[in-house]
């Protein structure tokens, strides 16, 4: 090795590529966040979920699980807000409203579909998307009405 190629290593090891503080914490939260919409599109299967509960998972799966936001990520703040609230909150509500012993039964599944590399599809998610493609489009449409007629 040359001179110039041991300078360059013991400055990459010096300055190691750090990455930002928190991203381990928030790394940690975004499995548990997806551990939890798994158990909660398995507790939507459970016969001993309540019917209340189910509309409730019903809602917060698809939402979680669709492509397609109700406020699009690339409108500021908002598009951002609306995944730091609501997704948040249904999982909460849903939460209160299952009995412990079926989350407990749920959480434990969901730890072995994602240790098989297992993904989420539900129904749900797919009607979801078809609604909010359909209530974009028809925004869109009467901007475009709108547009025209002025």
């Amino acid at each position: 090795m040359n001179a110039e190629s041991t300078e360059q290593e013991a400055l990459r090891r010096a300055s190691p590529r750090r990455r930002p503080a928190g991203y381990s914490g928030l790394k940690r939260r975004a499995r548990k966040l997806k551990r939890q919409i798994w158990a909660l599109s398995l507790a939507l299967k459970d016969p001993q979920t309540p019917w209340t509960a189910r509309i409730i998972i019903g809602c917060t799966v698809a939402y979680a699980v669709s492509p397609i936001d109700l406020i699009p990520d690339f409108i500021p703040i908002l598009g951002q807000l609306d995944d730091l609230v609501i997704l948040p909150g249904l999982i909460v509500l849903a939460l209160r409203l299952i009995p412990r012993d079926v989350m407990a039964r749920c959480r434990r599944e969901a730890w072995r579909h994602l240790a098989a590399g297992d993904r989420v599809k539900t129904p749900a998610a797919t009607v979801a998307s078809i609604i909010f493609v359909a209530v974009w489009a028809l925004w869109i449409l009467g901007v475009i009405r709108k547009a025209l007629i002025w």
